[in-house]
């Protein structure tokens, strides 16, 4: 790898950080799952690692200039996003009241695995609800990539920024499993809960209305 394609890569690195650390859906549905298990929240976080592989392996296929040639495509996926996003809001919103059951971390039985296989689709799905993610890492690559990608390149963005979005959403599972943070949502678990599905509903709603308007 030459010393442009290194810095072309430390660009995208940066500019994935950040965007990363910005707070949204994906930020509510890891650390709502770590308060109940650390070891879900750090599945929810691989989960959204994977997410962030599938869009830039597509975004380096070409997705956004798919989107561009087949605009209604775009909507669709949009409003489909957009309704995932307000289901998952409506469902945070109506468990509000209900205790949180606390998984003991040490629980390696098959049926905590299996819960930990379902968490990390969810983190999945969380994570590629949003089609607009896709024309951000399109946007970010034709500003960083060269015209021709080599090989090397094209195999390190995705592994980096797979590594960039599973690390930090560790971390914040990690951070938000903890004695005192948990403590603190479970004294107020019931606005919490209603102002990250309110959150996660507006979201989906500014979603399905952009399609609806068709931008």
């Amino acid at each position: 790898m030459t010393d442009a394609h290194f810095l072309s890569l430390l660009g995208i690195a940066g500019a994935m950080a950040v965007g990363a650390m910005s707070p949204g859906p994906s930020f509510v549905m890891v650390a709502r799952t770590a308060v109940a298990s650390r070891s879900d929240g750090l599945a929810a976080a691989l989960g959204m690692g994977a997410g962030g592989l599938a869009f830039s392996i597509a975004a380096l296929a070409g997705l956004q200039a798919a989107f561009l040639a087949v605009p209604g495509l775009y909507l669709a996926i949009k409003a489909f996003g957009g309704a995932y996003l307000i289901y998952l809001g409506f469902r945070i919103w109506r468990g509000a009241r209900q205790p949180l059951a606390i998984t003991p971390d040490t629980d390696a039985s098959p049926r905590s695995q299996g819960r930990s296989g379902r968490t990390f689709l969810l983190g999945l799905a969380t994570q590629v609800s949003n089609p607009k993610t896709a024309v951000v890492y399109a946007s970010i690559f034709a500003a960083f990539l060269p015209r021709e990608v080599p090989l090397v390149l094209a195999l390190a963005v995705p592994a980096v920024i797979f590594c960039i979005e599973t690390g930090w959403y560790a971390i914040v599972a990690l951070a938000l499993s903890s004695a005192a943070p948990r403590a603190a949502y479970l004294r107020y678990k019931t606005w919490i809960d209603r102002a990250a599905g309110g959150v996660m509903g507006l979201l989906g709603l500014r979603l399905v209305w952009s399609a609806v308007r068709g931008t």
